[in-house]
């Protein structure tokens, strides 16, 4: 499993509840691209429209070499999961208020799949409190490396 690209906003800006694996249609001259690595995550998130899952503002730059055909970089993308995992999927975001935020994109074997979450938008304060519990934890591990414990 190789990790192309992380949405590293979306583990500060967001409490991730689940995580689901789900494989991604693209063209042939995406794969390529997303094999550059030439993938941007940033803002982009799932909705499920008419029963399916599809995710929006995916950038995935042109290939340079694909011919005429290029698809547009910031289209729609569906995603591939199971007719279950979407109603339930669909269910909870319309319920709880929540999100489905892609969290990664990597291939696994030779199919590229990304990895989503189901989350909560984080309020101001709760971002104040996670910092603050992290640099705790921070100073504690310093303390006990500078005495060997």
């Amino acid at each position: 499993m190789s990790t192309i690209a992380q949405n590293r906003k979306a583990y500060h800006d967001y409490e991730i509840i689940e995580k689901i694996e789900a494989g991604i249609a693209l063209a042939g001259s995406e794969v390529k691209s997303v094999r550059a690595g030439k993938v941007n995550l940033s803002d982009s998130y799932a909705q499920c429209i008419h029963g399916e899952i599809f995710l929006h503002n995916l950038h995935i730059s042109s290939y340079e070499r694909s011919g005429l055909y290029t698809p547009e970089p910031g289209r729609k993308r569906k995603l591939l999961l199971q007719k279950k995992q979407i109603i339930r999927f669909n269910n909870e975001v319309d319920r709880k208020q929540l999100t489905l935020i892609p969290l990664s994109i990597y291939f696994k074997k030779q199919w590229v799949k990304v990895e989503l979450g189901l989350c909560r938008g984080l309020k101001k304060y709760d971002k104040r409190q996670k910092i603050a519990k992290e640099e705790s934890r921070r100073q504690i591990a310093q303390v006990k490396s500078r005495r060997g414990i």
